[in-house]
């Protein structure tokens, strides 16, 4: 089994987490908004000491790639692309949305398995970064960048539970409408929950080039304002 080293940066908060053999058996999380430069690095150093006490050789380097905080998704990177240089090992990408869909799926709640799970990130205004999946991570919705408004989801499948969450769900309560939304709350991502993901594209082999990836910014498209019926 691998030991994989995890840095999410892409929200308020970051944190940094050591995943070994399935579980985040370390981590550190930050508790001051947008300090990711400060305390990104000290927070690595002591995952990275954290390994060599219990004799882990790490394998690997996760990260968020975003969407989220320009300046958080850029330092979050940085900093796992020197890990890898340094410890001559793979870098691992995680999508934030991705992220946050697969933390709903581990709450306690009595899924049926056919309810699609929409992530948002706040962006600014009604504007979120969102994209909607099935329980096997399919797209229903490709990321994108939207602006809210009542249709927004529209062209969702129909018959199905539609669950929202993420740091830019509570601002959709104010205009999306139906019996099938929901919301949950405090569904926000962090390095420990990168486990599955993280562990999934080290199965694959599914890595990066350390020297030419770059955040999924999603920002360098114009925001939509329309359903998902009009979507590609």
């Amino acid at each position: 089994m691998s030991t994989i080293l995890a840095i999410e940066t892409s929200g308020k908060y970051c944190s940094v987490a050591l995943i070994h053999e399935g579980l985040a058996e370390f981590s550190r999380e930050d508790e001051v908004e947008m300090n990711h430069a400060r305390a990104i690095g000290p927070f690595v150093d002591e995952c990275v000491k954290e390994a060599r006490q219990r004799e882990w050789k790490i394998d690997a380097v996760a990260v968020s790639m975003g969407p989220g905080s320009y300046t958080g998704l850029r330092i979050g990177l940085s900093m796992a692309k020197g890990l890898c240089f340094s410890l001559n090992v793979p870098l691992i990408g995680v999508s934030t949305l991705k992220l946050i869909a697969v933390k709903a799926m581990f709450r306690n709640i009595d899924w049926q398995g056919d309810e699609i799970l929409v992530p948002m990130i706040d962006a600014r205004r009604m504007e979120v970064y969102t994209a909607a999946y099935d329980f096997r991570l399919d797209a229903l919705m490709p990321p994108q960048p939207l602006i809210l408004s009542e249709e927004s989801y529209s062209g969702l499948p129909e018959g199905r539970a539609v669950y929202f969450m993420g740091d830019g769900a509570a601002k959709s309560k104010e205009i999306l409408r139906g019996e099938r939304y929901n919301w949950l709350d405090g569904v926000n991502p962090k390095a420990s929950d990168m486990t599955a993901l993280a562990e999934k594209a080290f199965r694959e082999g599914d890595f990066l080039d350390v020297a030419y990836s770059v955040p999924e910014y999603l920002k360098e498209y114009e925001a939509k304002k329309s359903s998902v019926k009009g979507l590609s």
